[in-house]
């Protein structure tokens, strides 16, 4: 995939995003632990390598019991923020149709919290699924959503011009964990 044109800065590297994933991880465990029934949601892209790393750790270094790992994809934004669709795309897997998570803690994974249409269209597919509860952990939260969403479990909060791009780099996806800044080149 092309990267989109501009000048890129790296504000967080690998060595810094693995403490950064560390703390995202024990703060998940606190508000998951003691939970009969946990489920950790990854949403596609990048949101489901994250939700792997998290859930090894909760589950490695944390001591939380070995949760129920599904990935959805939600569809809204290119990774350069340009508008693929105008009302945001949810697929469901077709194995994860009739899985009961009814009683489930459920814990949302992805790498960026913008405007928070994603979040919100995943929120409200499996808020029918009637969970005890549903949590949401971001990797980044860039403080700009117009909806009421939040995320429960920030790894980063950055306040960037509304212009500028955070791009998070999670391997398989990219060759290296890192989280850059992209100041898109206007105008060329």
């Amino acid at each position: 995939m092309d990267r989109p044109p501009g000048q890129r800065t790296c504000l967080y590297d690998a060595t810094a995003l693995g403490a950064v994933i560390d703390r995202m991880a024990r703060q998940a465990v606190g508000l998951l632990s003691g939970r009969d029934k946990i489920a950790v949601i990854g949403i596609l892209r990048r949101g489901a390598p994250l939700a792997e790393r998290l859930t090894e750790l909760m589950v490695r270094r944390y001591g939380l019991r070995a949760p129920l790992r599904l990935d959805l994809s939600v569809k809204r934004y290119a990774d350069d923020l340009t508008l693929l669709h105008p009302e945001t795309q949810l697929t469901e897997n077709a194995s994860h149709a009739a899985i009961d998570l009814s009683g489930h803690a459920l814990l949302v994974v992805d790498d960026v919290l913008y405007t928070g249409h994603s979040l919100l269209r995943v929120v409200e597919y499996l808020a029918r699924k009637q969970p005890a509860e549903i949590r949401v952990a971001m990797l980044a939260d860039r403080g700009v959503t117009c909806l009421p969403v939040h995320a429960d479990v920030v790894g980063v909060r950055l306040d960037i011009a509304p212009g500028d791009v955070i791009e998070c780099n999670v391997p398989p996806y990219e060759s290296e964990f890192k989280i850059e800044l992209l100041q898109l080149q206007r105008g060329a």
